[in-house]
């Protein structure tokens, strides 16, 4: 059963739905840039548009209400608050958009969860070097402190950074993901070093300056498939399968929780191949400075984004050159069982969920855990009865409820991705996401309500037999309260 406070959520971020890419005075972020490259995106599309956000964001919160949701994620765009990256040049435009989004959620009593970063660095920090620079940390702590100064008085859930391991490995090891670094086996490190020396320093800044007197949370959302060894009874698979661990899951989540420097496990395999290829230097992961605010705490939950599931094989060649998957030295497969939803990386493992959550709880000594986003993705033909997507939803809120009840875990809200059709990075309009179908042809951005829906709508409240799932929920027989608006509000908006 699930307790009477659990957070209801969908997750949406500013590049991919906002749009309004130069209006009322923002900057161009990384991913503005990136996009207008060219060759970048599936069919050259870009976010200059996407759902029109900034212009329709009262269709956005028609969507939320029609859901019944208790909360939404959003994230805020750096570069419209403050278009060059520093506090020395503020956007009241972008102020007053998202002063409106959130007053709006909370009159509506939905509660916002607020990310500072999701992906789209402004341009003019990216000329100076962006997240590779050292320096990065102190100004991400001053953009952080002029948000939890500015809106911090009604948002109570904050996020400073999303899936730090995307941003270093995609966008400056692998290079599909902006600002399109391609540079192996160093960049990803320092880059993912330096995020967490500035969420560390934003989370020391919350809790002396902002929690006195808010009384929030802030933590870092942190990505990760559940991985399990190919062949249990390997203990090379075993030990593959423990250094993938370390090399997503742990290379954020062990120095926030357990440590405060990354998995030992991590920092040998790099070293150890670091050798092989003669390179002396000091070790390509960095280290932390005792003279700066330290990691280990500064989390006051687990924010989980999980969508898949691997097995882990024991590499059979033992290749040589610097490069991420050369340290990790593991592979990665999927179990021919399990189904694939739209995009190829993207199986359907519900289950999986519930055993990472008890991963986290055993390993990380049992935190607050928030899912922050999961989801399945539709491509092809637009399908609006989309049953495969409710019934995705359904098994998985199941898999939470069992991590919940059976497993002690204490996860106390889940987020869907997304609320909307909407951008998805290198994938462009081609992947689709949503609860919401959103008509990009359409100059109004109509937004429709797929069947999944409809069914996320439902399945978070009741259980098959149509009892209330809400644990201490008054036990007169009646489900509970539907708010009005969940009735007045149309299936179809536009």
């Amino acid at each position: 059963m699930f307790p009477c406070d659990f957070a209801w959520g969908a997750a949406t971020a500013a590049y991919q739905i906002e749009g309004g890419w130069q209006a009322d005075g923002k900057g161009p972020s990384i991913w503005d840039t990136f996009c207008h490259e060219g060759g970048r995106v599936w069919g050259e599309q870009t976010g200059d548009v996407s759902c029109n956000s900034y212009e329709l964001w009262e269709k956005d919160l028609a969507c939320i209400r029609r859901l019944g949701l208790t909360h939404y994620r959003l994230s805020l765009s750096w570069a419209r608050l403050l278009p060059d990256g520093t506090t020395e040049h503020v956007n009241q435009k972008g102020v007053q958009y998202y002063n409106k989004v959130i007053d709006d959620l909370l009159a509506c009593d939905v509660s916002p969860m607020v990310t500072l970063y999701h992906f789209d660095l402004p341009q003019a920090l990216q000329n100076h070097g962006g997240w590779k620079v050292p320096a990065i940390a102190s100004i991400f702590d001053s953009y952080a402190c002029f948000c939890f100064q500015t809106f911090g008085d009604r948002v109570k859930l904050w996020i400073t950074i999303n899936e730090p391991y995307v941003c270093a490995k995609l966008g400056h090891e692998d290079g599909i993901h902006a600002p399109g670094l391609k540079e192996p086996g160093t960049t990803a490190y320092l880059v993912g070093h330096n995020m967490l020396r500035a969420h560390a320093m934003a989370w020391h800044s919350y809790d002396s300056l902002y929690r006195p007197t808010q009384g929030g949370a802030v933590s870092l959302a942190i990505n990760s498939d559940w991985l399990e060894p190919l062949h249990p009874d390997s203990a090379d698979d075993i030990a593959a399968s423990h250094r993938c661990f370390a090399f997503t899951l742990g290379w954020f989540a062990w120095p926030l929780f357990v440590t405060g420097d990354y998995p030992e496990t991590m920092r040998a395999a790099i070293d150890a191949q670091s050798r092989k290829l003669g390179y002396n230097c000091e070790s390509r992961l960095p280290t932390f400075s005792k003279h700066e605010p330290p990691v280990l705490g500064t989390a006051d939950f687990f924010a989980l984004n999980y969508y898949t599931s691997r097995k882990v094989k024991a590499r059979l060649e033992c290749r040589q050159g610097m490069s991420m998957k050369n340290d990790r030295d593991a592979e990665e497969v999927l179990d021919p069982e399990w189904s694939i939803c739209g995009v190829s990386w993207l199986a359907v493992v519900p289950c999986g969920l519930r055993r990472l959550l008890k991963y986290i709880k055993d390993t990380f000594h049992d935190p607050v855990v928030y899912i922050t986003e999961s989801g399945f993705s539709q491509v092809g033909p637009l399908v609006m009865e989309d049953a495969q997507r409710a019934d995705f939803y359904k098994d998985t809120i199941q898999e939470v409820e069992k991590a919940i009840g059976e497993d002690g875990v204490n996860v106390r809200g889940y987020f869907a991705w997304s609320l909307l059709d909407n951008f998805e990075w290198a994938d462009g309009f081609s992947s689709r996401f949503g609860l919401f179908h959103v008509d990009f042809a359409d100059t109004g951005k109509k937004r429709t309500i797929y069947r999944s829906g409809l069914e996320y709508a439902k399945t978070k409240v009741y259980d098959n037999s149509g009892q209330s799932k809400c644990r201490g929920h008054q036990t007169d027989g009646h489900p509970p309260r539907v708010p009005p608006f969940a009735v007045i509000i149309p299936v179809m908006t536009a």
